[in-house]
């Protein structure tokens, strides 16, 4: 079975930082870009970051270029995303996957409270 698993999400004040992982199981999502995306409460899910297979490729929603960095590991099968100076306005589930995304890869995300 092919799960996406993320992890690394909390509660963090304002301005600080937290660095989320995304784990793929089951398989390797050799050649495929992903990306990282949220969904804050009552609210659409929404594009966060981008990345190329091989790296070389990187996107940013407009909003958060310059503080969330997106990275991946291709021998651990694995995605990050390195968020700094976080804001209240980043309390989301966060959820990574393909991207484009597929419905099959949607896990169960991880949490990412800012307190201001």
């Amino acid at each position: 079975q092919v799960q996406l698993v993320e992890s690394g999400g909390g509660l963090v004040q304002a301005g600080g930082s937290l660095r989320l992982s995304c784990a793929a199981s089951g398989r390797t999502f050799s050649g495929y870009a992903m990306g990282w995306f949220r969904q804050a409460a009552g609210k659409e899910r929404e594009f966060v970051a981008r990345i190329s297979w091989s790296g070389g490729t990187i996107s940013y929603a407009r909003s958060l270029k310059g503080r969330f960095t997106i990275s991946r590991d291709n021998a651990k099968s694995t995605v990050y995303l390195q968020m700094n100076s976080l804001k209240p306005e980043d309390t989301a589930v966060y959820y990574c996957n393909t991207d484009p995304p597929a419905r099959r890869y949607w896990g169960q995300g991880t949490q990412v409270t800012v307190s201001s």
